[in-house]
């Protein structure tokens, strides 16, 4: 069997599976490197307040990194564009939340634009909608600087059968444009403000800080270890042909000795 492995022809095919076999290492490692990378945790200075415009852009989806972010903005709100979502939880308890459309200031990079503005938290409907009528009962256009977490838009979610069909349950962008007054197509922010600051009697709203989990790629992972079996199945193939090929010596050599007697 040794002898067969040292035959020139079987030691070129063994350069050739270790060569494929170490590319096939190198395509695991660099799985593996991919699995890690995106394992890990970007560290995100979300507590530190930036400009509105500087933290993302409107007309667009928000960046990632803009989650959860800081950001403080001025402008005014428009009085009489409140909404009230239901189903809110606040300190692990169920409640309402008032939001109101807020009218950026144009800035050097970015036209005046919409956002919505999470004003407060309400245990019952009837405190919020004391507050939703304080709130559209005050001046317009008053200028005023906002400073909250920014949360991406939500998905509109469909009433239950039984439910008012107006009832909202979710922040969703797409659904507050359909009621915000002779809205037409100015710029909007693909999500909303938390306001660090409560409105009309309401209770600030509990906004901690975004969490840094990543999890494991296990895709990636699943791919390098694929990549290690072809690596060994190169060098057992290998092992395999030399083996066969010495079974036949070792036949055709008992048929010659079979033959000669």
């Amino acid at each position: 069997m040794i002898k067969t492995m040292l035959r020139p022809r079987w030691l070129l095919a063994l350069l050739l599976a270790l060569a494929i076999a170490a590319a096939f290492a190198l395509l695991g490692r660099w799985q593996l490197e991919r699995a890690i990378a995106s394992g890990e945790v970007v560290e995100r200075s979300t507590e530190t307040v930036q400009p509105l415009d500087a933290a993302l852009q409107p007309d667009g989806p928000p960046r990632e990194a803009a989650t959860g972010q800081l950001v403080t903005v001025d402008g005014s709100y428009l009085p009489g564009d409140e909404t009230l979502i239901s189903e809110r939880l606040n300190g692990g308890e169920l409640g309402f939340w008032v939001v109101s459309r807020f009218e950026t200031a144009a800035t050097a990079s970015v036209p005046v634009s919409t956002i919505a503005v999470a004003r407060g938290w309400a245990a019952s409907e009837a405190e919020a909608r004391a507050a939703i009528e304080e709130l559209a009962a005050q001046p317009a256009r008053q200028q005023q600087s906002v400073t909250g977490r920014f949360v991406p838009s939500e998905a509109p979610a469909v009433p239950d059968a039984d439910s008012d069909p107006q009832t909202q349950t979710t922040v969703s962008t797409a659904a507050l444009i359909n009621q915000w007054t002779d809205f037409t197509d100015q710029s909007v922010y693909a999500g909303y403000i938390v306001d660090t600051d409560a409105a009309a009697n309401l209770t600030v709203i509990d906004s901690p800080v975004p969490g840094n989990d990543a999890s494991v790629n296990w895709l990636n992972i699943f791919y390098a270890l694929e990549w290690a079996v072809f690596a060994g199945f190169a060098v057992f193939l290998w092992y395999r042909l030399v083996r066969d090929d010495w079974e036949r010596q070792r036949e055709q050599a008992a048929i010659d000795a079979a033959e000669a007697v």
